[in-house]
């Protein structure tokens, strides 16, 4: 089960919560299986990841646990926030569809 539960405007999602001192992220099977079978059931889930050198923080849909866990940040499709605020514009935005 990841790390936070949140509700926004109704609509429950999951974050995983990683690190990265510059590319590298460290997932385990049971994370990356979890999350793809409640997206495959319809739920919202997520990798959030705070690389060290910059600050900045990725979002990755769970489909990219795989890629992720594999090839790092690099390696992974996503989306890149240099501030909380536009992360959570962004998680938003995607509440309210």
């Amino acid at each position: 089960m990841p790390d936070v539960h949140i509700v926004w405007d109704g609509k429950p999602f999951w974050l995983e919560l990683k690190s990265s001192k510059v590319n590298a992220v460290n997932l385990s099977p049971h994370q990356i299986a979890w999350n793809m079978a409640y997206y495959a059931r319809g739920g919202l889930s997520f990798f959030l990841v705070k690389r060290a050198v910059d600050n900045h923080l990725f979002l990755f849909d769970p489909t990219q646990g795989p890629a992720l866990a594999r090839s790092g940040l690099s390696g992974a499709e996503g989306h890149e926030f240099e501030s909380l605020a536009a992360l959570w514009d962004h998680l938003a935005a995607l509440a309210a569809r």
